[in-house]
């Protein structure tokens, strides 16, 4: 468990902590996990389904890189725009709450006390932490907004997220249908075997981030992986009346 937590390893000397407060970064590892899954999901979802209805390698190919670059630029677009959504939102917020500070400075100032009566200050120390925040601006307007809207400092960039995904997805959807490129035999088999490794592999690397065991975290990918994949194939061969 050590060894997991050692990248995460940082400094406390007060440079170093006020260095990681105002660089604030925030890990791309949700839209690498997210887009990698479904591009992996959903291509080997279209192979087998193909497979199942026992169409020919050209339709393998044409429907797979059809959905990798649609479905792959479609989830990139609907991750910038949610994004994109959420920093507008914290904007909107943000300027009600500064309008509301001019407007009605007492009441403002008295959800900050309520803030930090909540979290078991009280007397003095209460009142002496209030007149510190709010004699500074811009902290008051943090604190309120994640306090009383769950806005945290830090949001990712909408560029970032939807490149992030989008080359997740193309990464492991190709993986697929990269034997339908050769003329080989066992094609539907090696894609069985390459996928598998692959939502094992994107499962297990999703574990560094976590406290789940990398073997239980890769397991659970490649299930959920399995399961779309047999249901695609299943409704492939029915549709196709075998």
């Amino acid at each position: 468990m050590k060894d997991r937590y050692r990248s995460l390893h940082h400094k406390h000397d007060p440079e170093s902590i006020q260095k990681r407060l105002d660089a604030s970064p925030k890990s791309l590892l949700r839209d690498f996990v997210y887009g990698g899954i479904d591009g992996g999901v959903t291509t080997f979802a279209i192979v087998a389904g193909v497979v199942g209805a026992n169409l020919e390698t050209r339709t393998v190919l044409i429907l797979g890189i059809a959905n990798i670059l649609a479905d792959g630029f479609s989830m990139a677009s609907s991750n910038y725009l949610g994004t994109k959504a959420e920093i507008e939102e914290k904007n909107l917020i943000a300027k009600y709450e500064e309008e509301q500070i001019e407007i009605n400075p007492e009441g403002e100032t008295e959800e900050i006390r309520q803030i930090f009566l909540n979290k078991g200050l009280d007397g003095e120390a209460l009142e002496n932490i209030v007149k510190r925040i709010t004699s500074n601006r811009k902290e008051w307007l943090k604190i309120m907004l994640s306090e009383e809207y769950g806005h945290g400092n830090i949001i990712q960039s909408p560029w970032k997220a939807g490149m992030m995904t989008f080359t997740s997805f193309l990464l492991f959807g190709f993986i697929p249908l990269l034997p339908y490129f050769f003329d080989i035999e066992n094609r539907f088999a090696m894609a069985i075997v390459s996928t598998g490794i692959a939502f094992f592999g994107v499962g297990a690397f999703k574990s560094k981030w976590t406290r789940t065991s990398p073997w239980l975290s890769g397991l659970e990918t490649l299930a959920i992986g399995s399961v779309a994949a047999a249901l695609a194939y299943y409704v492939g061969k029915f549709l196709a009346g075998e």
